[in-house]
């Protein structure tokens, strides 16, 4: 059950990925279907407009741009979808993954366009072999590459998102922390998607022969193919996945294939869109319309008569409150096609109405095919679209009349229909609830309880850091540090800034700039991600912090000495925490001991570095004085060996602190975590401790 669950919610974040592009296709079919009718002669001829509309004047001129700038987003919607998906299927930090995608994009065409020319397909950008299937090579945004339509978009899309949702907070050693985080995706995108376009070369024609195959078993299944088509589009409106359905016979050969003007087309609405550009074109082709052209006569007059019947049906006390709910959904449906606003007032409180409504749906698409009505459209079947698509086109082109006429007939099914299944089964549309209130449904709003255990130790010592989370806007990174405005620099606490791994902090005028090494761009995405999920309240880090008492790990002093930040280290690798965060102890003694219970898992041939693993899993590295690699083993007794288990107190080193002195640029320890759980959180505890105490406290 959980699985359907989260099928469903996958699919349901596809759909709404696919709304954006659609979005444009309006605009885009708008500036190409006027642009390319009145410069096409015999719209001219028809509306005597030749004066005005003549080549060569300024409104043809202008009519051209029109169709050029429609042509280029329809040329170019597997880009567009590539970046959609991942727009829309991205959890966080979406820009990242936009880029990713037109980068994923170019790199699986640019390795597809490669696997051409190794293989001899194609030479010098010209195809000159006939491997392939005769039509399955296009030009894609330049480059010649397998027509892969907006699957390929969707591919992409789809893939960056998984990618990035999985790997967008990944975290590397610190030698490696500038490529972590966001930084990773586009070059995970970049490799993942070089494979993909070697396997896409291999196994696409044989998909697309099957694609093709597909589409003529839908063509050749005639008018019941089209039944069944407008039934499953319908019945998919209340899960939100009717764009899921629809998309491929728009966009792709599932939907038809057609020589126009001597290029292959994949797609109906493709179809529709190249033979509207081709003024030969006598009738366009209803074959590839069947897929939209039947929606113009339920959307423009069938559901403005069932809102009409539900409004008629109401309780008279009701109908001053619901006449213009039904009055605007009905004219939403008829002038943008849009008909969610009409059909979820009776979807759920009468499924039985929605039932009828579908089949309705599915003979309209029949009827639209068997009479050979051709009117395309770019988002849905609005009545600007009938215009420019339809009307405009002419009826010799499109039997727009038809539609009309059709209409007529199914307002009056709709509505009297709609009457008579309310009536007889007392069914309980907006207006007609025992209470005489209209109902209104708005999304579900459920009490939130926070869970504290998701929140990041880090990020609450930053924002607190830094005065509140409204103190500061404007965050952002570059490499190595957080910027961010400040309002009031009174409210900056350094103390917790460093305490939160901060290297150094510099305000000027407004601005703070708060130094953390190549683990800025990780740090700044869990911060985001910390002011869009933690409320407030919660940005007390000691409130938290009492949480996790149960979960705190302590580590001893390994020497008598004086514990000290490690930012105070003579070395820029320890210094900026390039390594990992951790502490700098000046030694009173050489006698090293382990700061806890663990496993000796590295020992560096001169000496002076010991790696451990502690039981709880942190990697620790003891690194006895700066540039003591050069006294090559010389003052360090070493008393434990590699895979020794040692326990909290055990002596590791007999070291010769006045010889490392006198030899050595400097004899401070060094003990720095190499690897800790994410979001881990550290206490330091400085000044003078003797060997055991505890200096260091880590809640996980």
């Amino acid at each position: 059950m959980q699985m359907k669950k989260s099928i469903f919610s996958v699919l349901q974040r596809i759909g709404r990925s696919f709304m954006l592009p659609i979005a444009v296709l309006p605009i885009a079919g708008l500036f190409l279907g006027i642009g390319s009718s009145l410069t096409n002669e015999a719209t001219m001829s028809s509306l005597h407009l030749e004066a005005i509309l003549q080549e060569g004047t300024f409104l043809y001129q202008f009519l051209t741009l029109l169709m050029l700038v429609g042509n280029i987003v329809f040329d170019n919607l597997p880009i567009i979808f590539a970046a959609s998906v991942a727009l829309g299927m991205t959890k966080k930090s979406k820009e990242v993954a936009v880029l990713s995608a037109v980068i994923a994009f170019f790199v699986m065409h640019a390795t597809i366009n490669g696997m051409l020319t190794i293989n001899g397909i194609i030479v010098n950008n010209q195809i000159i072999d006939g491997k392939v299937l005769e039509g399955t090579i296009t030009s894609v945004c330049g480059i010649l590459s397998l027509e892969m339509g907006v699957f390929g978009g969707i591919i992409v899309g789809l893939g960056v998102s998984f990618l990035h949702n999985r790997f967008y907070q990944v975290q590397f050693p610190d030698i490696l922390s500038f490529f972590e985080g966001e930084r990773f995706i586009p070059i995970i995108s970049t490799i993942v998607y070089l494979f993909v376009g070697i396997v896409m070369f291999f196994i696409w024609p044989f998909i697309q022969n099957m694609i093709f195959g597909l589409g003529k078993f839908i063509v050749d299944s005639g008018y019941f193919g089209t039944f069944i088509y407008g039934i499953i589009k319908r019945a998919l409106v209340p899960f939100g996945l009717h764009h899921v359905f629809y998309m491929p016979f728009y966009q792709t050969a599932i939907g038809g294939s057609m020589v126009v003007n001597g290029v292959l087309v994949n797609g109906a609405q493709n179809i529709f869109f190249a033979q509207l550009s081709d003024p030969t074109i006598r009738h366009f082709s209803s074959e590839a319309t069947r897929y939209f052209s039947g929606e113009f006569i339920f959307m423009m007059f069938g559901l403005p008569g069932a809102a009409l019947a539900m409004y008629q049906t109401a309780k008279k006390e009701s109908q001053k409150v619901i006449g213009s709910l039904f009055l605007s959904a009905a004219l939403t449906s008829i002038l943008t096609g849009i008909t969610e606003p009409i059909e979820f007032t009776f979807i759920f409180v009468a499924p039985l109405l929605f039932g009828v409504h579908v089949f309705l749906a599915g003979t309209a698409f029949v009827i639209a095919h068997v009479f050979q009505i051709a009117i395309g459209f770019t988002f849905s079947a609005s009545f600007i679209d009938f215009i420019v698509f339809g009307v405009l086109q002419g009826n010799d082109k499109t039997n727009w009349v038809w539609v009309i006429v059709f209409g007529i007939l199914y307002f009056f099914l709709y509505y009297i229909s709609f009457q008579i299944l309310i009536k007889k089964f007392d069914l309980k549309t907006p207006g007609r609830d025992d209470n005489n209130k209209l109902t209104i449904f708005k999304k579900s709003q459920f009490d939130y309880t926070f869970d504290k255990s998701t929140i990041d130790h880090q990020s609450q010592m930053i924002i607190k850091g830094l005065g509140g989370r409204h103190n500061f806007s404007d965050l952002d990174c570059c490499i190595t540090r957080l910027r961010a405005t400040i309002d009031d620099k009174d409210l900056i606490n350094e103390g917790l800034l460093k305490q939160a791994g901060a290297a150094a902090i510099m305000i000027q005028g407004g601005g703070i700039q708060i130094i953390y090494g190549p683990k800025a761009s990780s740090i700044k995405s869990k911060l985001d991600e910390y002011l869009l999920t933690v409320p407030e309240e919660y940005d007390d880090y000691q409130e938290v912090l009492t949480l996790y008492n149960d979960k705190t790990f302590e580590l001893g002093n390994v020497v008598d000495g004086e514990v000290l930040p490690i930012e105070n280290a003579c070395d820029q690798i320890f210094s900026h925490k390039l390594l990992g965060d951790g502490i700098m102890i000046k030694p009173y003694n050489g006698l090293i001991v382990s700061p806890c219970d663990g496993i000796v898992t590295m020992i560096y041939p001169t000496k002076h570095a010991i790696g451990l693993k502690l039981d709880n899993g942190i990697e620790l590295l003891l690194h006895f004085g700066t540039n003591t690699v050069n006294l090559n083993g010389v003052g360090f007794e070493l008393l434990v060996k590699l895979h020794q288990r040692v326990q909290k107190g055990d002596l590791l080193w007999n070291a010769d602190l006045e010889y490392i002195k006198e030899n050595a640029t400097d004899e401070s320890l060094l003990m720095v975590m190499t690897k800790l759980d994410e979001g881990a959180f550290i206490e330091k505890i400085y000044g003078d401790k003797k060997r055991g105490q505890t200096i260091l406290k880590i809640q996980s």
